[in-house]
């Protein structure tokens, strides 16, 4: 305490859709966690259908294992969906082109696309994970919108030259990214040095 006043620890509003590629959900919440921050998760109804299917755990099971506070979808009366509520950054990992097309068009038909116009609006870090190949065109466009209104657009795809050696090196990568943009000092992964190619003479 300082001033007599507590320090608060950052908080996150997490969101798992339906996208494929869960376990980077799942790590990213525990290296949230691991880092002292508090973390409300939302899960939507087909983000739910791929935890189970991808890492065998429900959101339930998710949020009980990292003591995170795990929100109801439909809930728009949620913390999140209030500019009034404050929250430090908003993660949609992974995004689906559906989440992201609505975040887009303006459209908060649930809390998750609630809290990203929430985050979008107050000017808070939004930082979105698409994990999709190839892309279609209008989902495109959407996330060149919302990188021109200052979100992240972050993709989850992993690099290859610190030779990765398991799922778990791969998934690191991509959650690593996400930790820097959020300013966390982290050491998950190998950072690039400039020194991994030799110059010739």
């Amino acid at each position: 305490m300082e001033g007599g006043l507590p320090h608060l620890m950052p908080e996150a509003v997490v969101a798992l859709t339906g996208a494929s590629g869960a376990k980077y959900c799942v790590r990213l919440i525990e290296a949230l966690v691991e880092h002292n921050w508090s973390v409300r998760l939302i899960v939507t109804g087909t983000g739910a259908i791929n935890l189970d299917l991808e890492c065998s755990m429900t959101p339930s099971e998710l949020a009980s294992m990292n003591g995170v506070i795990l929100e109801d979808n439909g809930n728009l009366a949620a913390k999140s969906a209030s500019g009034s509520a404050r929250f430090d950054a908003y993660v949609v990992c992974p995004a689906s082109g559906t989440t992201i097309g609505k975040i887009a068009a303006g459209i908060s038909d649930n809390l998750a696309t609630r809290s990203a116009l929430v985050a979008m609006k107050e000017r808070r870090k939004l930082i979105i994970v698409p994990r999709e190949a190839p892309y279609s065109t209008p989902h495109l466009k959407a996330m060149f919108n919302l990188s021109e209104w200052g979100a992240v657009i972050l993709p989850a795809s992993p690099g290859f030259y610190n030779s990765p050696e398991s799922i778990d090196d791969l998934v690191d990568f991509v959650v690593a990214r996400i930790l820097d943009q959020l300013d966390i000092d982290h050491s998950i992964g190998r950072r690039w040095s400039g020194e991994e190619v030799p110059l010739e003479d």
